[in-house]
């Protein structure tokens, strides 16, 4: 008898509760043997974790962090706690671990299990702060890109291996110094949404990509068609999502836009928000059909709000987190497809 991994299975929507992920066994009498357990937890796919972030106006920084089945609805419920809590922390995932990307005059940054709940451990200190900076990810590779040290933009963009702690390395530049802004990712491109540039310190309708690939330089996508910085993202292998976000200085936005990921061109309108005070500073998770949009800004809130990815419409209440919370990351084992 010998081994063959199966590393995913999947149902033809791609929900997580039909998705199998391990080592089965085959044997040429018996047949295929798949793990046993309920779908949902054969690897943990379908898994999201929020946080942490931050109560603003207020001094209360979150070290609490959240998880939900994102194929499902309701409350999240308790995951543990990471070392420390700070606003702006990226989160990004493989399909087992999911790393919590530095934060606010901070560089720290974090990983959990995702399958099994509990606090943070130590994956090492990120070469510069990237405060608001974007994070993606390839199904092995994480990025941080842009952000600010010091209150000075930057245009570096740092990759690591999700697997090895420590393992930061410089990638390329974006097309310019910005931050406040978000990503989203297919298996080999990542898709970097607005910013706030040192040229335009309110926001723009940048929109850029990388190959992971291959180390380089960020190319221009297109545009969106609001104006934004703090956008929220999602994606699945097809399709990323740009929700919410500042528009202006007086005003956020709750519009949602979306880019095919493969075909360079301008953001379509996709529907809006339930609510204009979720739009920007809220954390995001996806699985290949489902985005999350969770937390709010300029009143943190505990909303947790979804949509579907490969159709168009306005986002659904999902349930509540529990805290209300802003500025929080956001990570997932389904990875949108990714992982």
């Amino acid at each position: 008898m010998s081994d063959f991994r199966i590393d995913q299975i999947t149902n033809r929507i791609g929900d997580a509760g039909s998705q199998i992920a391990g080592i089965s066994t085959f044997s040429g009498t018996s047949g295929i043997q798949l793990p046993s357990g309920p779908t949902s937890y054969r690897g943990g796919r379908g898994r999201g974790i929020l946080g942490p972030g931050a109560a603003i106006p207020g001094p209360a920084v979150f070290t609490t962090q959240n998880y939900i089945e994102i194929a499902t609805t309701g409350n999240a419920l308790d995951f543990g706690d990471l070392s420390y809590g700070k606003a702006y922390r990226g989160g990004l995932a493989s399909s087992t671990r999911g790393v919590f990307v530095n934060g606010q005059n901070d560089q720290t940054t974090d990983y959990v299990t995702i399958s099994s709940k509990g606090g943070g451990s130590d994956f090492g200190e990120i070469t510069s702060e990237h405060m608001g900076g974007a994070t993606f990810n390839s199904p092995v590779t994480g990025f941080r890109a842009g952000g600010s040290d010091g209150g000075v933009h930057t245009s570096q963009i740092i990759g690591f291996r999700i697997a090895q702690t420590g393992s930061f390395y410089d990638f390329g530049d974006l097309l310019d110094a910005g931050t406040y802004m978000n990503g989203a990712s297919s298996p080999t491109r990542g898709v970097i949404f607005g910013e706030a540039t040192p040229s335009s310190p309110v926001t723009n309708n940048t929109i850029q990509y990388v190959t992971m690939t291959s180390t380089g330089n960020a190319k221009d996508f297109g545009d969106l068609i609001t104006t934004r910085k703090y956008a929220d993202t999602s994606s699945n292998t097809i399709r990323a999502m740009a929700a919410g976000g500042q528009a202006t200085p007086a005003a956020n936005t709750n519009s949602i836009e979306y880019i095919t990921i493969a075909t360079t061109g301008n953001a379509a309108d996709f529907g809006d928000l339930a609510y204009a005070t979720a739009a920007g500073k809220s954390g995001s998770v996806s699985t290949a059909t489902r985005g999350i949009f969770a937390g709010s800004h300029p009143a943190p809130t505990s909303r947790i709000d979804y949509i579907t990815i490969m159709s168009t419409g306005n986002s659904v209440d999902f349930g509540d987190l529990t805290v209300d919370i802003e500025y929080p990351g956001g990570c997932s084992d389904s990875n949108g497809g990714v992982g």
